[in-house]
């Protein structure tokens, strides 16, 4: 994918008979979604959005270009992108979810512990997925500056703090 592209939202499948998709927005303040449009798939296709109300875990929408139920249901799963250009400038201290994905992690000593392989939000904050050499699967560490003090997008990397033992290589097992 594109580095100018961010993922702001995803299609949910259809809602009604007349063309409407369900729509999960992916932006600090939800409804901004339509002010980036048009916006991308990742097949790179564009599509005007007009929001047309609330519904259940996100928003009814009209897409440019889908007119029946059927055309709404086979876009279901499309990731939507906005072009960076178009979005706000963060504060220092926030980021993209695009920007700490494949970001290093090290600890506080330097070491490599393994690379954020994605950033998840199940509802109480941002939680960051590391994957590295010597685990079976993915560390989840709540994205905190406690857990995280410094990224440094510049460098590629983060240096974490996370609780003793959080990780394999950690000296505590």
């Amino acid at each position: 994918m594109d580095d100018s592209l961010i993922c702001v939202g995803a299609i949910m499948g259809a809602f009604g008979v007349q063309g409407e998709v369900r729509l999960k927005s992916f932006c600090a303040h939800p409804a901004d979604i339509e002010n980036y449009s048009p916006l991308s798939t990742e097949s790179g296709d564009s599509y005007e959005i007009s929001l047309t109300g609330t519904v259940k875990g996100g928003f009814g929408a009209r897409l440019s270009g889908v007119a029946d139920k059927e055309a709404a249901d086979a876009l279901r799963g499309t990731r939507l992108y906005a072009r960076r250009q178009d979005l706000p400038s963060l504060p220092d201290d926030e980021y993209y979810h695009a920007d700490l994905i494949g970001l290093t992690v090290l600890d506080t000593g330097g070491i490599e512990l393994g690379k954020v392989t994605s950033v998840q939000d199940f509802g109480a904050g941002d939680i960051l997925e590391i994957y590295g050499k010597g685990m079976k699967e993915a560390a989840l560490l709540p994205f905190t500056l406690a857990n995280v003090p410094t990224v440094d997008l510049a460098a590629k990397k983060i240096i974490v703090d996370p609780p003793e033992g959080f990780f394999p290589t950690d000296k505590t097992t």
